[in-house]
């Protein structure tokens, strides 16, 4: 079951293609930092717009560079079942611990079909498995019935929920009993998720205050309530930033400005505007994260 913070971690790009050796890097420093685990190829990571080579190729990475220090929940959602059955296959091969199934996008599938979909993955690959809720991107919105039934079912353990839907963890603690694992997919209202006995974030601002977020839920596990609010309050601005633009656009060029990589990205994901930039290095420096612009 994960706990704390796992980075939903950004692709480094070069020249079009996959920066491997700054994704490497990348993935060490994370873990230097302090996360709670480690999630490759989920929409922060520009999943959209990998091919299936790249999309495993990362995942395979990851594992490696992770060396089993932290769990890897490895991205392997699809809007095609089969597509997605084919990505989870390949992430147990690779060694992952588990797998992110996001909702089923742009198809907008009936509760049914949802519920007809995730069990189709979970029958066909023994690996444990995360439903990614996201109706803001997905535009469909899994019920805390429909999650419950795939909950009885042994492969699917916990739910990624970016409804940021303050309701839903409660809701769903009542509707499942058991160990079901409660990740928020909201940075910006993971206090008020774990108050409602969610088990950590699955975060964006990560990427750019790993060691910051640590600290957080560090804080907020020790039962100091108090310190932790302060700490969400003082990383608030970041959160609030990191989505000024479409994420992964202000992550990544953070990441950039922290000389963790470079800005490339890839279409129709490009390049945040110019006030957007000064925002988000603004906010960097306010939080001593950046001392230097970036070369």
């Amino acid at each position: 079951m994960l706990e704390g913070y796992v980075t939903a971690l950004i692709t480094p790009m070069r020249d079009g293609g996959i920066d491997e050796e700054a994704f490497r890097a990348f993935v060490e420093w994370q873990i230097a930092e302090g996360v709670n685990g480690l999630l490759p190829c989920g929409t922060t990571g520009e999943s959209p717009t990998l091919s299936h080579s790249e999309h495993m190729r990362i995942t395979e990475i990851c594992i490696d560079a992770a060396k089993g220090r932290v769990p890897v929940l490895a991205g392997t959602g699809s809007n095609s079942t089969a597509e997605a059955i084919e990505l989870t296959r390949h992430a147990k091969q690779a060694g992952a611990d588990a797998a992110l199934l996001v909702m089923p996008y742009y198809n907008k599938p009936t509760q049914e079909g949802m519920y007809q979909h995730f069990k189709a993955v979970q029958d066909a690959v023994a690996i444990p498995q995360y439903i990614y809720n996201i109706p803001g991107r997905s535009v469909v919105n899994m019920s805390v019935e429909t999650m419950a039934r795939l909950a009885e079912l042994p492969n699917i353990i916990g739910v990624k929920d970016a409804t940021a839907d303050l309701t839903r963890p409660t809701l769903t603690r009542m509707a499942i009993a058991g160990d079901f694992n409660q990740m928020s997919g909201e940075d910006g209202t993971a206090i008020g998720f774990f108050a409602q006995g969610g088990h950590g974030c699955i975060s964006v601002t990560a990427n750019v205050a790993p060691r910051a977020c640590a600290e957080f839920y560090a804080a907020w596990k020790a039962g100091d309530a108090a310190k932790a609010l302060e700490l969400h309050t003082r990383l608030m601005p970041l959160h609030d930033v990191l989505f000024c633009e479409s994420s992964p656009i202000p992550a990544k060029y953070a990441a950039y400005l922290l000389g963790k990589c470079s800005s490339e990205m890839r279409l129709p994901m490009c390049a945040p505007s110019s006030a957007s930039k000064q925002r988000i290095e603004a906010t960097l420096r306010a939080l001593g994260l950046l001392k230097d612009a970036a070369a």
